[in-house]
């Protein structure tokens, strides 16, 4: 694939080197309340079905802001979209760690809310502009660009470990990481590729999307490994503390183990799908993502379980980035088809938490996480999909 006639080569390697920080500085908001889940959870006073209605927020968020997301896109460029959101987000994300502190339940949760309606257009548009980037090196790169978002997230998560372990107080750790995040994102942006030239006017492109057959299974494969994904992002650490008497920073480790594991999936992961597909890549990450959810509920002891959480990481690595370059593999829609799967995917956000609250309830935290093994079955169905278009 040549690389696109509206940029240079140079401008394209510009572009990448800020698609990846900007992917970085996502994943180090979001882990940043992630990371911080447990002693929110504590100060709040509230139980598993509480903080499941919690998180949903941030779905909530997200899922009202993805359907305007590739609109905001085609019509501000990725660049001011970007900059816009992270700005939101870091709003959000501080004002849900003040409210957090103060005891504050619905006040957290607007917070949250918030925080989601940045997450929701940040993550659309440095996706579309990371297909972008992708099309202009005419080689897979995606995965690498969720690795940095995984990369971010790591660092997200130890440093929330270490702010909980020498007992730096939640509302001042989140008020310094979101205007680190949102400032270091608002740095970057402005790298990105030359706006898009074509001009394709009104809302019937994004409307067509949504009944696509292709796009709507890729969505629906989306959803699945989203939920792969974000279940570890929201539970994990609370499983762990909950299953297995663990600390609160030592809850966050073992997010934090799950997360470099993904990092890893993604940083190689390029060089399997160049090499043998989408499809069977991806069915052999949603079966090491099935035995590491598996471990990490069955294990006899704690180490066994992380060792589960680093392989259900490399597992679910591969499945969001991939449904991302297949629906912007035509780069005239890849707006407006990007937006449609990440909404479809957000579902699962949407749905997860109340979800897993309502079982953490009635068989517990740790065992709650078998939905994730039980979804993951049907799922597969959904992957070939992903494959490219015939031209």
């Amino acid at each position: 694939m040549p690389v696109q006639s509206r940029a240079t080569r140079p401008t394209v390697l510009r572009a990448r080197n800020a698609v990846a920080a900007v992917f970085a500085f996502n994943g180090f908001a979001m882990a940043s309340w992630t990371a911080r889940i447990p002693e929110a959870r504590d100060a709040l006073g509230i139980a598993p079905g509480q903080l499941g209605g919690l998180l949903l927020g941030i779905s909530l968020g997200s899922l009202a802001a993805m359907p305007l997301a590739g609109a905001l896109v085609r019509r501000f460029g990725a660049t001011s979209t970007v900059t816009g959101a992270a700005v939101v987000n870091a709003f959000g994300l501080a004002g849900a760690g003040i409210a957090a502190a103060a005891g504050q339940y619905w006040l957290t949760g607007l917070g949250l809310v918030v925080f989601g309606l940045g997450i929701g257009v940040w993550d659309v548009a440095m996706n579309v502009e990371g297909a972008a980037v992708e099309h202009g090196l005419g080689r897979t790169i995606m995965p690498r660009f969720h690795a940095m978002f995984s990369f971010g997230t790591v660092v997200g998560a130890m440093v929330g470990a270490a702010a909980a372990a020498v007992g730096v107080p939640l509302w001042v750790h989140l008020i310094i990481a979101a205007i680190f995040a949102a400032a270091s994102a608002a740095s970057a942006a402005p790298g990105f590729l030359p706006a898009h030239s074509e001009q394709q006017s009104g809302s019937r492109p994004s409307m067509r999307a949504w009944i696509e057959p292709r796009t709507l299974v890729i969505g629906l494969m989306v959803l699945a490994l989203a939920l792969t994904e974000g279940t570890a992002n929201d539970w994990l650490a609370v499983a762990l503390v909950d299953g297995y008497d663990a600390p609160a920073w030592l809850g966050a480790v073992g997010f934090a183990v799950f997360l470099s594991a993904m990092t890893a999936g993604r940083t190689l992961g390029t060089g399997l799908l160049d090499r043998f597909g989408r499809q069977p890549v991806i069915w052999a990450t949603m079966a090491t993502a099935l035995v590491g959810v598996l471990l990490v509920v069955f294990a006899p002891w704690l180490p066994l379980a992380v060792l589960g959480a680093a392989i259900w990481g490399l597992g679910a690595s591969l499945g969001f980035p991939v449904g991302m370059s297949a629906a912007a593999d035509d780069p005239e829609r890849a707006a407006a088809r990007v937006s449609v799967v990440s909404t479809i995917g957000y579902t699962a956000f949407l749905a997860g938490p109340p979800l897993l609250g309502y079982l953490g309830d009635h068989f517990g935290t740790l065992h709650s996480l078998l939905v994730v093994a039980v979804l993951l079955v049907p799922s597969a169905m959904a992957v070939p999909a992903a494959e490219p278009p015939r031209r």
